[in-house]
């Protein structure tokens, strides 16, 4: 196993074995860390006390990211007719219908997120075999489909995150850069705390939340308080 770096022992130092810290405090405390090479990302991750064989408590959903990922998001929408030139007014990196299906059934991914028009779906769902597994389909639960696509790009754009919990119950999604402020980090968190406690199933009894971890990608997890959350 390899041993963690002078850095990581650094950061460790910063963090108290088994306690759990309020998000501004955690965030706070992920500023302070010693800075790396390049701009960290931001990590949230929780744990659900949920049966995830169980169907009607899959947790999945959507929030918009109030300060955005901190990641330019290139977005491919797949629409016709006057939808075209509303999808590029909205800053969309691709626009296209049946020659851009084409294009991305002949392996052509140079994109981060797809959406589609309501009209273009039916063509669109060719496309589950490809997009489906690399979690970039189109879908109305996810809120990349519909009639103003104009919208549905510039939420992309902005920083619209998409949640779904795993096999082993938890979520993880990315929520922010290191290089934003401490306040951006909290908002963006809160952001998608909120958007996952909305989403509770109704079958789920007790405590819905388990565990939630903040971290950056070169540094230790910090465990926040559940507490307020669950209540």
């Amino acid at each position: 196993m390899r041993s963690p770096s002078k850095r990581f022992k650094k950061c460790l130092e910063k963090v108290e074995k088994n306690k759990s810290y309020s998000l501004k405090e955690a965030v706070d405390i992920l500023k302070g860390f010693p800075v790396a090479k390049f701009d960290e990302t931001v990590d949230l991750a929780c744990s659900l006390n949920i049966d995830p064989k169980q169907s009607e408590q899959l947790v999945r959903g959507t929030t918009v990211l109030p300060h955005g990922t901190g990641k330019t998001v290139r977005v491919c929408a797949f629409c016709k007719g006057e939808d075209v030139n509303k999808a590029k007014d909205a800053g969309a990196d691709f626009v296209g219908s049946a020659e851009l299906i084409e294009k991305v059934k002949k392996g052509w991914l140079e994109f981060d997120k797809a959406c589609s028009s309501a009209e273009m779906m039916r063509d669109v769902a060719q496309l589950g075999k490809v997009l489906g597994p690399r979690g970039m389909m189109p879908s109305p639960k996810a809120g990349t489909v519909g009639e103003d696509i104009g919208r549905i790009v510039k939420e992309l754009k902005s920083g619209k995150v998409q949640f779904k919990t795993d096999k082993t119950a938890n979520i993880h999604a990315a929520v922010a850069k290191v290089s934003f402020s401490a306040q951006d980090i909290c908002e963006n968190a809160s952001s998608l705390l909120k958007a996952i406690i909305s989403a509770r199933p109704a079958s789920v009894k007790g405590r819905y939340i388990k565990n939630v971890t903040i971290s950056t990608t070169m540094g230790p997890g910090l465990k926040l308080d559940t507490a307020r959350l669950n209540a």
